[in-house]
C-alpha cells in the first residue's frame, strides 16, 4: 500500500508550519528594520503573531497587530498596500521554489486571551474552580490519584 502524502488530520502539515514560521520571522525582521519604505509601517512596532500557509505553499496569511492595538485597521491597510514589497523582501531571504502571495489579517489572539482572563475572573467561575467537591458537589469522574 502506497503512503499518502496528504494531510488527513485536518491540521497543517509540518512543512506548512515550518514555512509559516520562516515567513513570520522574516516579516518581523523586515518590519523591525524598516525595510519597507512606508512611514505608516515605520511609525509603530508591529507584531506578526502567526503566519498560516496553504497546503500548496502559494498563499500565506499573516496575522498582525500594532503595539497596543491602536490603529490596527490603518496598519492593516498599509500592510496590504505594501504586500508586493513585503513579498519580495520575504522571498529574497527564503529558499522557496515559489514566493507565496501574502495576505494580512488582524491578530485577535490577544483579545481572545483577555476575554478568557475576564471569564476566569468571574465570581461564578472562581467559585466552581475553588469548590473542593467539584462544580456541583459531584465528585464522580474526578481522579483522586492527583
Amino acid at each position: 500500500m502506497a503512503k499518502s502524502h496528504s494531510n488527513t488530520g485536518g491540521g497543517p502539515s509540518q512543512r506548512q508550519l515550518r514555512v509559516g514560521e520562516l515567513i513570520r520571522r522574516r516579516l518581523s525582521e523586515v518590519l523591525q528594520r524598516g525595510e519597507v519604505h512606508d512611514p505608516e509601517l515605520q511609525s509603530v512596532p508591529i507584531t506578526v503573531g502567526e503566519v498560516r500557509v496553504s497546503p500548496d505553499l502559494r498563499l500565506a496569511t499573516a496575522f498582525v497587530l500594532p503595539l497596543g492595538g491602536q490603529g490596527a485597521e490603518e496598519i492593516l491597510a498599509a500592510m496590504r498596500r505594501n504586500r508586493y514589497e513585503l513579498r519580495r523582501a520575504v522571498h529574497k531571504e527564503l529558499a522557496l521554489k515559489y514566493s507565496p502571495e501574502l495576505r494580512f489579517e488582524i491578530d485577535t489572539t490577544f483579545d481572545q486571551m483577555d476575554n478568557t482572563r475576564r471569564m476566569l475572573a468571574e465570581e461564578r467561575v472562581t467559585r466552581d474552580v475553588d469548590a473542593p467537591d467539584g462544580p456541583d458537589g459531584d465528585t464522580s469522574g474526578w481522579d483522586d490519584a492527583d
